[in-house]
């Protein structure tokens, strides 16, 4: 008999192969793998910096910036790697270079809590409260342990590519992607008592 953790990671496998192999074909000059490649990551991606920026249209924006640096560095990408912490990585980077233009310019685009956007809700979390609690909660942690948890628990990308993605030490991904569960699970248990 089959456990429901082998067929998981025999998909995730799948899908790791299957992004690789759609980006060395991008590489290769094929437009279709481009477009195959953007509607698989797209998505997960855009749901990722609008939990960064609290800000559906901006998250919109970089999401297009973040595809645009695809584009331009798809030489670098190398296949022994995973593609889909590769994008991540650039997304991370499009969101921080973001942050810093925003705090030269004076500008916070923040949404007030009653207007964010959807975020994505981590599968441990959803049996400890409504996902609208969890996601409200899940805005509230700060922005690197909010990645370090979405990038794991919900991406799937492991401690190592989490670190990779976020130029942190493996052991500081775990770190980061600990204490936010630990965080949201306390905030979480404070609004369930209420």
């Amino acid at each position: 008999m089959v456990r429901a953790a082998t067929i998981r990671a025999l998909s995730e496998n799948e899908a790791r192969e299957r992004l690789a192999k759609l980006m060395v074909a991008y590489q290769g000059g094929d437009e279709s793998a481009f477009e195959s490649l953007y509607g698989e990551l797209a998505g997960p991606v855009r749901a990722f910096l609008a939990s960064l920026t609290r800000n559906a249209a901006r998250a919109d924006d970089l999401l297009q910036e973040t595809f645009f640096h695809v584009h331009r560095a798809r030489q670098t990408y190398d296949p022994t790697r995973s593609a889909k912490a590769w994008v991540y990585a650039i997304a991370h980077n499009v969101f921080l270079m973001a942050c810093r233009t925003d705090r030269r310019r004076g500008r916070n685009e923040e949404l007030p809590a009653d207007e964010l956007p959807d975020l994505p809700v981590p599968a441990e979390a959803e049996s400890l409260a409504s996902r609208d609690l969890v996601s409200r909660a899940l805005a509230t942690l700060p922005v690197d342990r909010r990645e370090a948890l979405l990038l794991h628990h919900v991406e799937g990308l492991s401690f190592q590519e989490v670190g990779a993605v976020l130029g942190v030490t493996t052991m500081a991904a775990k770190l980061r992607s600990h204490r936010a569960m630990g965080q949201l699970r306390e905030l979480l248990s404070r609004e369930g008592a209420r």
